[in-house]
């Protein structure tokens, strides 16, 4: 590997880092051949999630960055060569990511496919604020959270139907996670995750939220979400173990990050608005036995 290439995967690296996220990306569990891509992988789309989220930016700014986005992806697939540097609205170690990116992109033949569709659903975070039902954030859920996955396992080598399907029912229980987590700061920013035709099922109404009130009409909504997750949980778990070597250690780990925020959540009522659950150092020790002896089920303490 080039020394401009190996620089551009570190800073990948460091950018992984950086953020602060619920579920491990690029640990010292995955294997070390596989850290880098898909750090590469995450740096392309937390850069793209954030340009969605900038809220200082007018809507039609923030789409025009995902375009800008779009446009470098493909130049990095087709060439060798670093792109030009960051323009307005893009942070600087861009050029870094596409040159690493598009190494990861024609070494491992990943399809593009899947980074559209990341850059789609990041788009339709930038127009649409509001789901009406279950079907219609599932379809969501298709291209913002289940294309990571299907990275992971190609960068592992596997393309496999059934592990597929599996990844895909782990990553979308992952991404509603981190609604239900985030729903405070979600509706701070304009959006809704939780479908309608649930909150109105419940008597979930907004101006509660707004008031900074999570009623029990919101614990009752937020409760039937939180049930849908597990069984997507449950229908995920085949991932974990259907892999071979420290990658299953990887899933294993963000498939009990996952169930254990979910614990967290129950038990405080769902009241995100005083307090929004977080994995820490008391959740890891707790976590780490169970990685290698696969117990999925933890009661909290």
């Amino acid at each position: 590997m080039v020394a401009g290439v190996r620089d551009a995967y570190a800073a990948c690296e460091r950018a992984a880092r950086a953020h602060y996220e619920n579920f491990p990306v690029a640990s010292l569990l995955v294997p070390r051949r596989m850290r880098p891509h898909v750090a590469a992988v995450y740096a392309f789309a937390r850069a793209a999630d954030d340009f969605a989220d900038e809220g200082s930016l007018a809507a039609g700014d923030r789409l025009r960055l995902l375009d800008g986005w779009r446009e470098r992806l493909h130049e990095a697939a087709a060439s060798t060569a670093p792109g030009p540097p960051a323009r307005a609205g893009e942070p600087p170690d861009t050029p870094a990511v596409f040159l690493a990116l598009g190494e990861s992109i024609r070494s491992l033949s990943l399809p593009l496919q899947y980074f559209e569709a990341l850059l789609s659903a990041f788009r339709q975070d930038v127009t649409v604020t509001r789901y009406r039902t279950w079907d219609d954030m599932m379809r969501y859920c298709q291209r913002s959270a289940n294309p990571v996955g299907r990275l992971v396992l190609r960068i592992a080598g596997y393309d496999e139907p059934r592990l597929n399907a599996a990844s895909d029912a782990m990553c979308a229980a992952l991404q509603l996670t981190n609604f239900w987590q985030d729903l405070k700061i979600d509706f701070d920013r304009g959006r809704i995750y939780l479908p309608e035709d649930e909150r109105e099922r419940h008597g979930a109404f907004e101006r509660d939220l707004a008031a900074g009130d999570i009623t029990p009409g919101w614990q009752r909504a937020l409760a039937t979400a939180a049930a849908r997750t597990r069984l997507l949980f449950d229908e995920g778990r085949y991932v974990c173990d259907g892999v071979r070597g420290r990658l299953r250690y990887e899933l294993r780990a963000t498939w009990l990050g996952g169930t254990r925020i979910l614990d967290h959540l129950e038990r405080s009522g769902f009241d995100v608005i005083h307090r929004r659950p977080t994995l820490g150092a008391a959740d890891a020790i707790v976590i780490a036995p169970h990685v290698f002896a696969w117990r999925p089920t933890i009661a909290l303490p």
